[in-house]
């Protein structure tokens, strides 16, 4: 959640598989409902260096059909009096739900390797991304995974409260030490912001989809 800028003028092996008959994402320990995290956003630009503290909730996974949501909290924003709240919603990149390429959100395919790119843990996986979104790409078994953040609502204050939500993150989770890295895109505002979380807590307290079609 950038200020709002007016318009103006690690190697794994990875093997294929039949995507019609792919299960979805082993759960991590470190990736469920009620898992917080801790970390900083730097929204720096030419003009200035300047990074926000930022903390998020998972609210609610459904690894079945690639799905999470919850919320981001951004504490020192300094032309708010509060913290900014947003609730977000997530696609979990699976090769049979999402894809690597985004596919709107006014992102194109090059925005998307660009930014995928950015993530070492990515770059196993670019030649077959590159090929066919990552479709034949068995991730079961990769040590990260790969999803888009997209925040939905403020919470907590109005629209006009200077910071926009029109762009979404590029995330990557680390399945091995539940550290998040993600980069924010959105064509009106400083590109490549850095988010960049450490998992806080080992409880839950949240809900999961499991059983149920999502309306």
């Amino acid at each position: 959640m950038p200020v709002r800028v007016e318009e103006s003028n690690a190697p794994a092996q990875v093997s294929g598989t039949d995507p019609g008959n792919r299960s979805p994402l082993p759960p991590s320990s470190l990736l469920g409902a009620g898992q917080a995290f801790s970390g900083t956003q730097n929204v720096s630009n030419q003009q200035k260096e300047e990074a926000w503290r930022v903390n998020v909730q998972i609210q609610g996974i459904d690894l079945e059909h690639g799905y999470l949501c919850g919320t981001m909290e951004a504490l020192n924003v300094p032309m708010a009096d509060t913290p900014v709240i947003t609730f977000w919603e997530g696609e979990i990149v699976d090769g049979k739900n999402y894809t690597f390429y985004t596919g709107k959100w006014e992102a194109t395919r090059e925005d998307d390797m660009r930014h995928w790119s950015k993530f070492p843990s990515f770059s196993p996986l670019q030649g077959q991304v590159e090929s066919d979104g990552g479709r034949q790409l068995d991730l079961n078994n990769y040590p990260y995974i790969f999803m888009r953040w997209k925040e939905q609502y403020f919470v907590n204050v109005g629209t006009d409260c200077g910071l926009t939500i029109a762009g979404f993150y590029y995330v990557c989770f680390s399945c091995s030490d539940g550290s998040i890295s993600g980069f924010y895109y959105d064509p009106n505002s400083s590109p490549f912001q850095k988010l960049e979380l450490k998992t806080v807590n080992e409880g839950r307290s949240g809900f999961s989809f499991s059983s149920y079609e999502l309306q």
